[in-house]
This record gives structure tokens, C-alpha cells and sequence, in this order.
């Protein structure tokens, strides 16, 4: 805490004989003009004007010397700590007052009336001793309570009677005495989420108790004590940690901080009414939609039988293509919204690490800011309102008798199960309660200002404000489902689902990962080719099976490939400028490339192979031929023969 300093005149300074100081008022001002303590920069700090009669200055201990400031610090401890703790007392007596309970104000209230009205005849003149046997016979109030009043009051200021004139009940008697191992087992017991009676924990822990020798107070004293636990302690244990979290003040999000379709959220909502689906299957619709933060309105919904990726495009989809592409979307951090088709390529707690392969989603793509919302929470998520609104009107509708489930197991309906909705009746009756849901005048939001509908609201500020419109190349993105596939390795064709692709752009895309962007409802139109990066290559016509018959096919085929092989030769003509004439003239040997010949610096004479003798194989001899006496083929046979022999080494033909 800090302490304000004090002032000090120079005859002040003179009267303390602080050492290293002048004795009188006169030296003071010498060496305050010497040593320039009334430096203008200092005003106001080292040094002010006295006010007062005869004026002059004054100064504070920062202008005085080291040995001269210790001195008076000295001196004025005992004042400071006096000062401070009077300040603190003061302090402790309003704190205390402020704590106590209503009752116990009122009768120090009651108290101070009656030592008001004993001073008021204190200052007219009366003896104070019959000033309080006067009041007290009016007040019915005893003369010792007064005067014990009077004994509180000594040494207060006037203005600190009333919290000093306040009850001092002190604490109560001595608290029982509890064994700890009582007080543990009776904790662990109580404390438990299963919710157990107080009086069950207090009976068995008792009964250890009695058999351990522990001493235990009364059931109605440990249940005090139990009770004096902090509270968010008790719910936290015995309710759960959902519980706890309502304990604390859920925060207030300003949505007019936004204009229309600037922010977006979007969640997914399992209706409470059996339907009949289009193949007889019977069960309970799911809905995907998706909300303006800024006016509340539902832009867009799809219907299906279950929560899935599919269903989060196409409702995204719908409302890109009615409206316009959102800036910020609040998406739920599960599966389906996760998914690489909305958000691929931004990491999410399925997704901590960006793959180089991995497919851009939509959201992604069209530049969409996406933010991770906490599942089944209302306050991330404003959409779970318009969820409930609609759980409360729309799925108890007159067309929806005998097909309502109830919330929950413990609330169903006496009909339960007896009807189930057709499905193109079901979608039909939710669609207009949306639209009444939008067209809802008297909306008490900060936006509709308790007047204007949602809709009213959404359309004020969508026709002020910067709308982006998405392209046509962009509504590929939301129809078409993307994954992540290799164009074959040899022919560049894709296989999906049992069909085949084929452009011949895909030939450069031969064993890469690519996007392909599909509509699951229609497997044989165009199948939409994209580089992993996003960038668009081609659309790729399926190419169908066709019977083995087929003859008009087959020409068909034939003329295709034909074309192909055609265009193929077209494009290298293109591409090769040379012909083979000019290459061959470029690549002729030069004169001047031939080598020079060599010559052999050292020549050994040659020495003829010794003979064989013994068991070896003699060396056949050559046959001589008379070219007058002999055939001409004849005789080339002859020489062909003259060098084979059989493995003895005798000649095949004789002279």
C-alpha cells in the first residue's frame, strides 16, 4: 500500500534539528536556494507553496539529505503505523457489517437512533447520565445496553458508529468431535455421482463407526457439515462436470456485430416422428441445415436418413446457389462437417496433419473461414434453438399424429409407433414450418428488436450489404461428391462404382492422384477430373459396357480409336520439325572426326602351334577339289565339310 509523505515548512525543518540540516528557518531557505530544491520541474513533488497565512514553501523528505531523511523516517513511523492501522481497522469494521445478514443490520440501525437521541440531549444541555435513563425508560431499551453502546463508540469517529453499534455474536460453541476416518468414508460415500441419500451414507458410515470405535456427531450435524462444501465441490461430484459447467454465467455473443450472410453455423437434428422412406424402410428423419448468425434466419435444409457428408454439401450447396458464398461458417468438429469433402486441407481434431494428397474440400476452395464449434452446445452453436423451437411446433403437428416418439424413452406417447408419415408428406409439412418459422414476426433478438421477423431482419441487411455470388465452374464443387483416386496407369481411364471414364486429357494424369467430383445420384453422367491441387483438368464422359454383338458399337469404337490414333500422328508431325532425311545428313561423320592410323611400335614374329602326338585328335587335313572334274555345287559343299569333323576327329568326307 503506498503512504503519502508530508509536508514540511523550512521553520518545521529547523525545529527537528534533522543532522547535516541548519537550525533555524532562515538556513533552511539559504540552502534551499543554494542547493535549488525549488527546481520548476519539481513542483508539486519535492517541493508547493505553503497555503495559509505568511505563505513561503514547503517541502517533502526527498529534498533533504540521505542522513537528514533517515531521521525523520524514523520519527515518523510510529504516526504512520498508527495512521494505518486506524485505516485498517476502519476497513475490517465496514467489511464485517456489509457481511452480516439483513437482521442483524436492522438492529444496529436501532441502536444508533438511540444514541442519536441521547447526544441530541447531550447538546441541549442535559446531564448525559439523565440523558440515558430518559431514553431508555422511552425506548424500552436497558441503560446497560447503552452505556456498553457508548463502550463501542470510544475512540470513533462519528461516521464509523453505525457498524460498530452492529451485534457481536461470536461463534457458536465447540463443534463436535468427528473421527477423520468417519469424515472420509462419509465424503467418499456422499460424494459420488450416483446421487445416494445422505441418510443411507450416514447409517453405514455409522455403522463402521460404531464397530472401529471412531467417534460421530449426529446425522443432522454431519449433514451441515456436508453442506458447508463449496458448492460447484457438491455438484461437481454428485452431478457431473455438464452440471457444473450450467453453474457458471454462460457468455453473451453479440450476432449485430455481423451483416447478413457474413457468418453462418450449421448443425444436424434427429426428428422426433417415425416416416415410411421411398423403399418401405420406417425410422426417424435426419436434418442438416444451415442458419445466418446475424438475423437467425435457416437458409437452407436437407432431409435424409442419416447424418452424413452427402447430406452437409448438399444443404451447403443449396445455400450458396439460393444466397450467395458466406465468409465465416461455425461448423460442429464431427465426422460428417469435418469431413474431406467440406473442409479438406484444414486440420481439425480428425485431421491434425494436412496430407499433400489430400483432396481440397469445398469450403476450402471457395475461401470459406471455418471455425470448430463444441458438439451439443447452444452457446456455440445458436442453430440448436431453432432446432428446439421446431422439435416443440413442427414435430407435433396435426399431420404427425401417431408418429411422434416423444423426446425421450420416458415420454412416450400413448400412440407410440402406431403411424409413420410418408415421406414426401413429412418433407412437404416441414418445409412450410420453416418458412412460417423465418416469416415469425415479434422476434425478441438484438436484431429484430422484438418487431421484425427473421426473415425481415436477414433481407435488410442482405440487400446492403457485399454479397459474393459463386460461378458456374464453382457449382461443380457442391454437386459433385470428391475423391481422392489414380487415373489408370496405362490408358489414363477411371473407375468408379463399377463405371468407367475416359478423356484423353487424362493421359498426363496417368498414375497421379486425382480429385474427381461426382453426382451419387447420377454415376453415368460427365465425372469432373481435378488435380490434387484443386485445378480443373477435364470432364470425363463414361464409357459403357457394350454386348459382345454389338456390331454398331463396335464400329463406333473403332471410329473413336481411330480418331484418336489419328490425332495422336497429327500431334507428332507437329512436334518432330525434322525428317529423318535431314537428320541423318546432320548426324554424317565428319572428315575431320576420322581417327589417324596407328602404327605398332613393336612387332613379335609369329611361331606356328606345336603339333599333337599320342591319343590326341589329329588336325584334319584340307580336301583338294579339281574344279574341271567336279560340279560347282559339289564342290562348295566339299569346301564346307573340308572343316567339320566328328568328335574322333576323322573326316566326313574322304579324298
Amino acid at each position: 500500500m503506498s503512504v503519502s509523505h508530508s509536508w514540511y515548512s523550512a521553520s518545521q525543518l529547523a525545529e527537528l534539528a534533522l543532522p547535516g540540516m541548519p537550525g533555524t528557518a532562515r538556513g533552511i531557505q539559504i540552502r534551499a536556494e543554494s542547493e535549488n530544491w525549488l527546481a520548476p520541474e519539481r513542483e508539486g513533488q519535492t517541493w508547493r507553496r505553503r497555503q495559509g497565512r505568511g505563505g513561503g514553501f514547503e517541502f517533502t523528505p526527498y529534498a533533504l539529505p540521505l542522513s537528514a531523511r533517515v531521521k525523520l523516517a524514523v520519527a515518523e513511523a510510529p504516526a504512520r503505523t498508527e495512521a494505518f492501522t486506524e485505516k485498517r481497522e476502519r476497513e475490517d469494521l465496514w467489511r464485517r457489517y456489509e457481511a452480516m445478514p439483513e437482521a442483524l443490520r436492522r438492529k444496529a440501525e436501532r441502536a444508533l437512533e438511540v444514541i442519536n437521541a441521547v447526544e441530541a440531549l447531550v447538546a441541549s444541555g442535559t446531564r448525559k447520565t439523565t440523558a440515558v435513563m430518559m431514553v431508555a425508560h422511552e425506548t424500552g431499551v436497558g441503560k446497560t445496553t447503552i452505556n456498553n453502546w457508548y463502550r463501542d463508540l470510544r475512540g470513533l469517529n462519528r461516521c464509523d458508529w453505525l457498524p460498530a453499534l452492529a451485534p457481536h455474536y461470536g461463534a457458536g460453541g465447540n463443534a463436535a468431535e468427528c473421527s477423520p476416518e468417519a469424515w472420509e468414508m462419509l465424503k467418499a460415500d456422499y460424494l459420488r455421482v450416483e446421487q445416494p441419500n445422505f441418510t443411507d451414507c450416514y447409517r453405514r458410515t455409522k455403522r463402521v463407526a460404531d464397530k472401529e470405535g471412531w467417534k460421530m456427531p449426529s446425522e443432522k450435524t454431519m449433514f451441515r457439515r456436508m453442506q458447508a462444501l463449496a458448492p460447484e465441490l457438491l455438484v461437481l461430484a454428485r452431478q457431473g462436470v455438464d452440471a457444473l459447467k450450467r453453474l457458471y454465467p454462460a457468455q453473451q455473443r453479440r450476432r449485430d456485430v455481423f451483416h447478413a450472410l457474413q457468418a453462418v453455423n450449421a448443425d444436424g437434428h434427429r426428428w422426433d416422428v417415425f416416416v415410411k422412406w421411398e423403399d418401405g424402410t420406417i425410422g426417424r428423419p435426419v436434418m442438416v441445415g444451415f442458419q445466418d448468425l446475424f438475423s437467425g434466419m435457416i437458409l437452407s435444409w436437407r432431409i435424409d436418413k442419416s447424418e452424413n457428408a452427402e447430406t452437409v454439401r448438399l444443404a451447403f450447396g443449396d445455400m450458396v446457389e439460393t444466397y450467395g458464398i458466406p465468409k465465416m461458417c461455425y461448423l460442429d468438429n464431427g465426422r460428417n462437417f469435418a469431413s474431406k469433402w467440406m473442409t479438406g486441407g484444414i486440420p481439425n481434431r480428425f485431421r491434425f496433419k494436412v496430407k499433400e494428397d489430400e483432396p481440397v474440400g469445398i469450403m476450402t476452395q471457395l475461401g470459406v473461414e471455418v471455425h470448430w464449434t463444441t458438439p451439443y452446445s447452444g452457446q456455440s452453436k445458436p442453430i440448436e434453438r431453432a432446432w428446439r423451437d421446431l422439435a416443440q411446433g413442427a414435430a407435433k403437428h396435426p399431420k404427425f399424429a401417431g408418429a411422434w416418439t416423444g423426446n425421450n424413452p420416458m415420454a412416450k406417447p400413448e400412440n407410440y409407433a402406431s403411424k409413420a408419415v410418408p415421406i414426401d408428406v413429412f418433407t412437404e409439412t416441414i418445409a412450410a414450418e420453416i418458412r412460417e418459422h423465418n416469416a415469425r414476426t415479434g422476434r425478441r433478438s438484438a436484431v429484430c428488436g422484438g418487431k421484425l421477423s427473421f426473415m425481415e431482419a436477414f433481407k435488410a441487411s442482405y440487400e446492403a450489404s457485399p454479397i459474393v455470388k459463386a460461378t458456374a465452374e464453382q457449382r461443380r464443387l457442391w454437386l459433385m461428391a470428391a475423391e481422392s483416386i489414380k487415373p489408370d496407369r496405362r490408358t489414363g481411364e477411371i473407375t468408379l462404382e463399377g463405371n468407367r471414364f475416359w478423356a484423353e486429357e487424362l493421359m498426363a494424369l496417368r498414375g497421379q492422384p486425382c480429385v474427381v467430383r461426382f453426382d451419387p445420384q447420377a454415376l453415368q453422367e460427365p465425372l469432373h477430373v481435378y488435380r490434387a491441387d484443386g485445378t480443373f483438368v477435364v470432364s470425363a464422359d463414361c464409357i459403357a459396357a457394350v454386348g459382345f454383338s454389338d456390331k454398331t458399337a463396335a464400329q463406333e469404337h473403332g471410329r473413336a480409336r481411330r480418331k484418336f490414333v489419328k490425332a495422336a500422328k497429327e500431334q507428332l508431325e507437329a512436334t518432330k520439325t525434322l525428317s529423318l532425311k535431314e537428320l541423318a545428313a546432320l548426324s554424317a561423320p565428319m572428315l575431320e572426326d576420322e581417327p589417324e592410323p596407328m602404327e605398332a611400335k613393336i612387332v613379335t614374329p609369329f611361331q606356328p602351334a606345336p603339333r599333337f602326338h599320342g591319343n590326341a585328335a589329329l588336325a584334319p587335313e584340307p580336301m583338294q577339289f579339281e574344279d574341271d572334274d567336279e560340279d560347282q555345287d559339289a564342290v562348295e559343299a566339299a569346301k564346307i565339310l573340308n572343316f567339320m569333323g566328328d568328335r574322333s576327329g576323322r573326316k566326313l568326307i574322304s579324298g
